[in-house]
This record gives structure tokens, sequence and C-alpha cells, in this order.
């Protein structure tokens, strides 16, 4: 549920922060003369310098910490992220068989045969 929201506020801030960069005035034509002319007519004549960088500087510093924030959640998350650590975790453990108090026969296939009076 909280990862879901974060995720969520972290793709508009995407978007915001996109908006925010491209409205920004440029060496040369730029996105921001494409709203109604000059934009700095609707800022003021310093006022688009000052509101758009200060929005960008708040809208990275969100991005930023709710990137950290996924980073984490993301590392404290229990998921698997292949078919094949899902088959792991769903079957049962085996059960551990007793060791047998038979001798092994891993002595006899040696190559060794008891000595019979040699």
């Amino acid at each position: 549920m909280l990862y879901t929201l974060i995720v969520i506020v972290h793709v508009f801030i995407c978007f915001l922060m996109i908006g925010a960069i491209l409205l920004q005035s440029g060496k040369g034509a730029e996105i921001g003369a494409a709203f109604g002319g000059s934009s700095q007519t609707v800022f003021g004549s310093r006022g688009p310098a000052n509101f758009l960088s200060k929005l960008t500087v708040v809208v990275a510093a969100v991005f930023m910490v709710t990137s950290l924030t996924l980073a984490i959640l993301a590392k404290q998350r229990n998921f698997s992220s292949t078919v094949i650590d899902m088959q792991q975790k769903s079957e049962p453990a085996a059960p551990q068989s007793a060791p047998s108090s038979q001798p092994s026969s891993e002595s006899h296939q040696s190559g060794e045969t008891p000595a019979a009076g040699h």
C-alpha cells in the first residue's frame, strides 16, 4: 500500500519535473514561448526565472527523496523475480532422512577386497 502510493507520487513528480524543465527559458526557441507568446508576461519580468528555478529545485528534491525511499522499500520487499524462485518457495522442504546404521558400500567399491587369508 505504502509502496504503491510512493510510486504514484514518484511518477507525478517525474511529469512535474519534466514540465518545469521544459518551461524554463533557454538559449533558443523553447516550449515556454509556445504557451501564449512570451512566458515572461505570465510571471512578470523576472518572475519566470525565479519561480521556475525554485519549482525545479523543489521538485528535484522530492524526486530524489522518493527515489531513495523506493530503493529502500524495494530492497526490504520479499518478492521473487523469476519463475524458478517462485517454484522453490512454493515447494515444501523435503524431510531429512536419518542416517542408516548399515555400513556404507563405498569401502567395498573402492577396488579393495577384504583379505581372506592372504
